[in-house]
């Protein structure tokens, strides 16, 4: 009797198992069969709001339901992200967020109320964006070592997007190569940063290409210095911070598409697949490339190891500077 009872067990046990998969095979097969939430964790017109409405225009053509983006904004990217982690798994709630919130704010707040990495099901990196480093023409600096000289001869500062940005991390990992100490400014965003170097407040900043250009071409600042891996064409004559030994200091910021844990892998992957399909496309990467970003699709598991990557590197720089979220 035991025997029979045990073989009725593993019946029923794998029947369940069976309506499980069955299950999340229709809801795969059915999806998506209503309107499409995107939430940006920060305020409209910004660079990962501007990639998530080009992507969600493109993703309602391909896709044959309308993708809106909800900016759910506030605490450095910690509302909107805690908005999605409690979402319910379905493929109806993803979200676009930078590289901050994924992998400076585990650092720089106590506690965070998701788990940054086991709290979302991560789509892929979608765009990045490069920096450009700016300073005050009066300083007539023409490159980084001429940055670094006058940084060991005189006290200086620059100006970052605000206490614990990606600017200031930056900046603080540049003076630890240089072996300099450049007095930290913090500013309310990137634009009001690159306007205190305009003004000669601060002698230097670094600022997204899109935001500068213009006064670069002005000369109301002077471009000595950009984290990619080959001159800009924007910006020529420009050298690469890493042709002055600075290869692997001033990361560029990334913005990436993540869901709630738990949402179907077959869904991850035909976001990830619409993902390549929208970045390929000529009119897509041109629009974003007008505004200085760099489409860059990668798989949901490369996503997944930089975040944690970021959050080993962020981590040790926050608490060797720290600092801790205002």
């Amino acid at each position: 009797m035991a025997s029979i009872a045990r073989r009725m067990m593993f019946g029923i046990s794998l029947l369940a198992a069976g309506c499980f998969f069955a299950d999340r095979k229709a809801h795969a097969q059915a999806w998506p069969s209503q309107q499409i939430r995107l939430i940006c964790p920060f305020p409209a017109g910004g660079a990962a709001d501007l990639t998530a409405r080009t992507l969600a225009e493109r993703f309602g053509a391909s896709l044959g339901q309308s993708v809106f983006v909800e900016n759910k904004t506030g605490s450095n990217g910690v509302i909107g992200m805690d908005a999605v982690a409690k979402a319910k798994p379905d493929g109806y709630t993803i979200m676009m967020t930078d590289r901050g919130s994924l992998g400076i704010n585990p650092s720089l707040y106590a506690s965070l109320p998701y788990d940054p990495v086991k709290g979302f099901a991560f789509i892929g990196v979608a765009t990045e964006g490069p920096v450009v480093m700016i300073a005050d023409p009066k300083l007539g600096l023409k490159s980084v070592g001429d940055l670094v000289a006058l940084a060991k001869s005189k006290a200086i500062n620059y100006a970052s997007y605000g206490v614990g940005s990606i600017a200031q991390l930056n900046f603080e990992a540049f003076n630890g190569r240089a072996g300099i100490k450049m007095v930290h400014i913090p500013y309310k965003g990137s634009a009001p940063a690159a306007l205190a170097v305009i003004q000669g407040d601060v002698a230097v900043s670094i600022a997204a290409p899109s935001t500068v250009l213009g006064h670069v071409k002005a000369g109301r600042v002077t471009a000595i210095g950009v984290n990619t891996a080959k001159e800009l064409p924007q910006f020529p004559g420009v050298a690469t911070l890493a042709s002055a030994g600075f290869d692997d200091v001033m990361v560029s910021t990334f913005f990436a598409l993540a869901a709630p844990a738990g949402t179907p892998q077959p869904v991850i992957a035909r976001f990830n697949a619409e993902l390549k399909s929208a970045l390929a496309d000529p009119a897509v990467a041109d629009k974003l490339v007008s505004v200085g970003l760099v489409p860059a699709p990668s798989t949901p598991e490369a996503a997944a190891k930089l975040v944690e990557s970021d959050i080993a590197r962020f981590g040790a720089l926050v608490r060797s500077i720290g600092i801790k979220a205002e």
